[in-house]
């Protein structure tokens, strides 16, 4: 008897560019068809756009967690770990598991979805003393700093040291970083008056962006309208300025000023992630240079997409026009990615992503919104309506869908507890200790991975 190797499809990240891919090749293949097998450190797929709301404990962590076991066609293997590198001639991704296992793992064709990471500068200071908002870790543990340091201050006999505590700083103008300013003022100004001892006039927070406008992409109008809504708030906005240094008690902005504070969120963009170098192939703006197929040329059976990917966007009449990295565009082309795999494999032809962008939605926390869908300005509640309600859409699970939208009505009923679980309490939780950028090979040690293990099989410890 012959037998019959089915075709070994990998795909590296759990994003939406990720999980869009592998649920419709679920669909689309037979499991006699191919072998699906997934690359991700956690089993369920992170709703990225409601993580502010995570933080200031609007939502639960899980609410926002969507199981990738919980569907029934579900028969996808999962790798519990990261990809730290992929030998495009050898056909092999290098896998460091989340017990620090190297395993490498072999393909037929691969899907390159690993997202992105926080973007950071060479500032001192930052990636020790700097918090981020990537991750449903980082968000479950900035709402517990942020409500210690109201505990701090409460019980503090320093007046310097209870101001410092009191004061918050986020650099980032785009929508991560206005989001969470916004939820999190919202978070210390309904918190504060649980504690009597404390001058609601003390609490200050900070949003800087080097750029001369917030949130550019809403258009003049609507950047001015978020601005004022903040300021209305009591959140001092400064543009054009970033932060020069930062320590473990105070930050230094570029334009001189230093201010005592103990909390530094930093949400200043997002690179690709760190794996895409690995690959030694063409990149724009360190973003994988692909065709409108997703595909990279001169390499067959490699796709790229999601945040790590420059997708040409076909719908934009510009020449050199690449998709932006959010999650709409992220979660059509992983379907879009998905099918043309399975055309590869069945000798079809491949059809270009395009897709237009229906515009975008900033919920800034309580009634207080701005939201541009189809390009209709909207602000207040409409706004926030039509955010959540986009959001609520998009979420992938009924069950999640539940979920979220008892959070939601059960915090507009009953408010906050402002609950510490004090899960990660001693441990550290800085930029440094979530990125895990140092964690890729090297082409040298790249290559000394893949010879070792001839293509396949483990290693223990590190490569």
């Amino acid at each position: 008897m012959i037998s019959v190797t089915r075709p070994r499809i990998l795909v590296v990240g759990a994003g939406f560019a990720g999980v869009g891919c592998v649920r419709r090749l679920e669909r689309r293949l037979s499991p006699d068809e191919a072998e699906i097998t997934l690359v991700t450190p956690s089993s369920f797929q992170l709703y990225l756009p409601l993580l502010p709301q995570v933080a200031s404990g609007v939502l639960t962590p899980q609410s926002i967690a969507l199981s990738l076991r919980r569907s029934r066609r579900y028969r996808t293997r999962i790798i519990p770990g990261g990809a730290i590198g992929v030998d495009l001639a050898a056909k092999v991704c290098v896998v460091r598991t989340i017990t620090d296992r190297i395993v490498n793992e072999p393909y037929d064709y691969i899907v390159l979805a690993p997202g992105s990471v926080t973007r950071t500068f060479d500032i001192p200071g930052l990636v020790d003393h700097g918090f981020g908002m990537k991750t449903l870790a980082e968000a479950a543990y900035l709402r517990d700093h942020v409500i210690s340091q109201l505990d701090l201050a409460d019980a503090c006999q320093d007046p310097a040291e209870r101001a410092a505590r009191l004061q918050f700083v986020v650099v980032g103008g785009g929508y991560a970083g206005t989001e969470t300013a916004a939820c999190l003022q919202i978070l210390t100004h309904n918190a504060v008056k649980r504690y009597p001892r404390l001058d609601p006039r003390l609490i200050k927070w900070h949003l800087i962006d080097i750029a001369p406008k917030l949130m550019p992409e809403l258009g003049d109008k609507l950047g001015r309208d978020a601005q004022e809504i903040l300021r209305r708030r009591g959140i001092e906005i400064s543009l054009g300025v970033s932060i020069a240094k930062a320590g473990p008690e105070e930050v230094t902005f570029t334009d001189g000023r230093v201010v005592p504070t103990h909390t530094l969120i930093w949400t200043a963009g997002v690179v690709a992630s760190p794996l895409i170098g690995t690959l030694g192939a063409e990149t724009v703006r360190g973003r994988l240079a692909v065709n409108a197929e997703m595909r990279l040329p001169g390499h067959d059976g490699v796709f790229a997409l999601g945040d790590a990917a420059a997708v040409p966007d076909v719908a934009k009449d510009e020449e050199g026009a690449v998709c932006p990295p959010t999650a709409q565009h992220a979660m059509r082309q992983g379907k879009v990615a998905a099918d043309n795999v399975i055309a590869s494999m069945r000798g079809q032809s491949l059809r270009p992503y395009e897709h237009k962008d229906l515009g975008l939605v900033v919920d800034l926390g309580g009634f207080d919104g701005v939201s541009k869908p189809l390009g209709v300005e909207l602000k207040g509640l409409p706004a926030v309506a039509v955010a959540r309600g986009y959001h609520w859409s998009a979420l992938r699970t009924n069950v999640a869908k539940a979920r979220v939208m008892t959070n939601w009505l059960l915090n507009a009923v009953a408010g906050d507890d402002f609950v510490r679980t004090g899960f990660q309490a001693r441990r550290p939780a800085k930029l440094k200790d979530f990125e895990f950028t140092n964690a890729y090979l090297t082409p040298e040690q790249l290559k000394k991975q893949v010879a070792a293990q001839g293509g396949g099989g483990t290693a223990d410890g590190p490569a």
